[in-house]
């Protein structure tokens, strides 16, 4: 059975950064696409980042383009978050998700397995 376990969240002051890490046990999956999605207070879950199976490609929300980056490791069966500049709007929680196919997508029904999330708070 396919597992996802999201760690790295936390209370951060607006400006700072945090490094949010997934962890993929059960099966390997490498050349699996892996996203990043977010539900804020009151939201809907929204898209964030997404990386292909290989790593060569990756597409970011707007809202976070240039200031967060997603990275992966197949050697180690992680993907990681990197969040800088963090806004109020930030605040939410986030979750990893894998999907079957290669190519790196925002939507979220092409991802098969979802990580139970972490709570990322972001102080004015």
């Amino acid at each position: 059975q396919v597992q996802l376990a999201e760690s790295g969240g936390g209370l951060v002051q607006a400006g700072g950064s945090l490094r949010l890490s997934c962890t993929v046990s059960g099966r390997t999956f490498n050349w699996s696409v892996m996203g990043w999605f977010r539900q804020g207070p009151g939201k809907e879950r929204e898209f964030v980042a997404t990386i292909s199976g290989s790593g060569g490609s990756a597409y970011y929300a707007d809202s976070v383009k240039g200031r967060f980056t997603i990275s992966r490791d197949n050697r180690k069966n992680t993907v990681a978050l990197q969040m800088n500049s963090l806004e109020p709007e930030d605040t939410a929680v986030y979750y990893c998700a894998a999907g079957t196919l290669a190519r790196a997508t925002f939507l979220p029904e092409e991802y098969k397995h979802w990580g139970q999330g972490t709570q990322v708070t972001v102080s004015s």
